[in-house]
């Protein structure tokens, strides 16, 4: 990849990101009509049909990995392999990876041409947004590609995402929490509305939430899917050596756990192998491809614990939900002397709740503001995630640490100078 590209990539999305295009909004009529000027085939449903079984995947958190295992178990049975995610964690390049390698800039470029020339072809009340112009492009990089499998992952809830304007061969939904409420609702019952529309008539939609919502199963029957629910048609078991998984009927036995930390995984593990089993007789996948698989799946930033001393974990975890099992992880790892957080908050996440499930593990809190560019200007400043900490603090006693009084709190411009302090103390 040249540098010229790369750079022109950075100013083609600064450009988006700065203008209306920025904004979050939600439906699929104009990506609807702007796939189809681009010349993407479509079904009879008006969604785009790629050339090769398509899964989408929904969820509040582990979306992430699920997608990795799956893409990683498949790859290892010897199939080429897309995924599409968001948001990137270094470069944007990640957002699309084709054999477990990132779409270079000048392929971006390309797609973004296509995407923008289509949009120009037709009458929208609207542009696109930046992430409809996003996903277009990666679901024509794919469409170019002779691919066995495409995976997509969902950004934002899932019946007016854009992403959901793909026909899928299978889909799922890894879980239903309080995230994004000003787009989805205040309740799991609305959020699981939204989500469960990824759901198509016929097809596998594996459900892998423990307790969903009554909204979820009654959206899947309405639309008619094939539900693949976690409890009744799959499930796993496991001891300190080894896990097995069981679905209609198949099983896995004797797996080795998967690569990725954390105490969800093996549901996560779960769902991803319930896909395979759906597809199996399209893109059958070995024991051994299995095994590979899991042990060699790996996904930055979802409980990334990195070698050498002191212990620095790195987790994207950014709603209650997901920071109670960001707690629960860290309770699993021992002892340690002491705890340092590293934090940096978007101004639409849940500030107190996120901080409620942390704040009795945690000896010192290292806030960090957050670039406005990156964040879209949805970045929440250091201190006002400190008076949020201050105000919980003298909400509980000894400020949520038995005996041991309020954690300290320090200030940072950016999250460079927040590390570099933590590593300090």
């Amino acid at each position: 990849m040249s540098a010229d590209a790369k750079s022109r990539l950075e100013a083609r999305l600064a450009a988006l990101a700065a203008g209306p295009s920025a904004a979050i909004r939600l439906g699929l009529d104009g990506v609807r009509k702007v796939a189809q000027a681009m010349g993407l085939p479509m079904d009879t449903a008006s969604d785009v049909r790629l050339g090769c079984p398509t899964v989408v995947v929904a969820g509040t958190n582990g979306k992430g990995s699920t997608c990795a295992m799956l893409a990683s178990m498949a790859q290892q049975a010897g199939y080429r392999v897309a995924v599409y995610s968001s948001p990137h964690l270094l470069t944007f390049e990640e957002r699309l990876t084709i054999d477990g390698e990132p779409v270079d800039a000048e392929h971006w470029l390309t797609a973004f041409d296509q995407v923008a020339a289509a949009q120009a072809a037709v009458q929208l009340d609207q542009g696109l947004t930046f992430f409809e112009v996003v996903t277009l492009a990666a679901i024509a990089l794919v469409h170019q590609h002779s691919l066995d499998l495409a995976i997509f992952e969902i950004g934002l809830g899932g019946r007016l995402d854009a992403v959901n304007v793909l026909a899928n061969d299978a889909s799922v939904l890894t879980s239903v929490d309080l995230d994004h409420q000003a787009y989805l609702g205040e309740s799991r019952e609305a959020i699981g509305f939204e989500k469960a529309h990824v759901a198509r008539p016929g097809q596998p939609f594996v459900v892998a939430d423990p307790m969903p919502p009554s909204t979820v199963l009654e959206v899947a029957r309405d639309r008619g899917a094939d539900v693949w629910w976690f409890g009744q048609d799959f499930n796993y078991q496991g001891d300190r050596q080894q896990w097995s998984w069981v679905g209609r009927g198949q099983r896995r036995n004797a797996m080795a756990y998967p690569a990725l930390r954390g105490a969800n995984q093996l549901l996560n593990a779960s769902a991803a192998l319930s896909v395979l089993s759906a597809l199996r007789h399209r893109l059958p996948v070995s024991q051994q491809a299995v095994r590979q698989g899991l042990s060699m799946v790996s996904l930055p930033g979802r409980f990334q614990v990195l070698p050498g001393q002191p212990a620095v974990v790195l987790d994207v975890a950014h709603n209650p939900h997901a920071a109670a099992v960001l707690a629960t992880n860290l309770d699993q790892m021992g002892f340690f002397p002491q705890t340092i957080a590293v934090l940096g908050l978007l101004s639409d996440k849940d500030a107190k709740g996120l901080l409620a499930k942390l704040i009795g593990r945690v000896d010192h809190w290292c806030l960090t503001d957050l670039d406005p560019v990156e964040t879209a200007g949805r970045a929440r400043s250091a201190e006002s995630v400190a008076q949020v900490l201050r105000e919980l603090q003298s909400e509980l006693p000894d400020g949520g640490r038995a005996g041991m009084g309020p954690a300290p709190i320090s200030l940072h411009p950016n999250p460079e100078e927040a590390i570099a302090h933590a590593g300090s103390l």
